[in-house]
């Protein structure tokens, strides 16, 4: 791939992820339903409360992920997601990997949070079109408000 074609993939993959903070935060499920692989991964790390374990949890294929995320956005409230520093490979026509720092603001009727961490994911070119074929959102810290 040359250098043209490569820069043009990376500031396509910038777009598909400033369209999966916006698309979320606005709950547009059905348009952020599109920008998934039909069988993405998607896998969330939550640090550890004071003595136990990093708590995870794992969802598979599009449907699975957009009704867990919806479940919890949709409970009332407002939930602000940005994503910051991109560190994205371009692995040939078809495949890319990234690494973005994030972070949310949470505001619920049950909670109140600001949280930052990383997503790692890879990306997949269908149809001429980068969709996230896998994510894992790692989170560093939540901060209860």
């Amino acid at each position: 791939m040359d250098d043209l074609k490569r820069l043009l993939a990376i500031e396509d993959i910038k777009r598909l992820k400033a369209r999966y903070f916006r698309l979320m935060d606005t709950r547009h499920w059905d348009e952020w339903a599109e920008l998934f692989a039909d069988d993405c991964v998607f896998a969330f790390v939550t640090p550890p409360a004071w003595g136990s374990a990093n708590s995870e949890t794992k969802l598979n294929g599009r449907d699975e992920i957009v009704k867990f995320i919806r479940g919890l956005n949709d409970r009332g409230g407002t939930g602000v997601h940005h994503g910051h520093m991109p560190e994205i490979d371009i692995l040939d026509d078809r495949s890319a990997k990234g690494i973005w720092a994030m972070y949310d603001y949470i505001v619920r009727p049950d909670r109140r949070a600001e949280g930052y961490g990383h997503y790692h994911e890879t990306y997949l070119r269908i149809d001429g079109r980068w969709h996230i074929e896998s994510t894992r959102l790692t989170r560093l810290l939540v901060l209860p408000l």
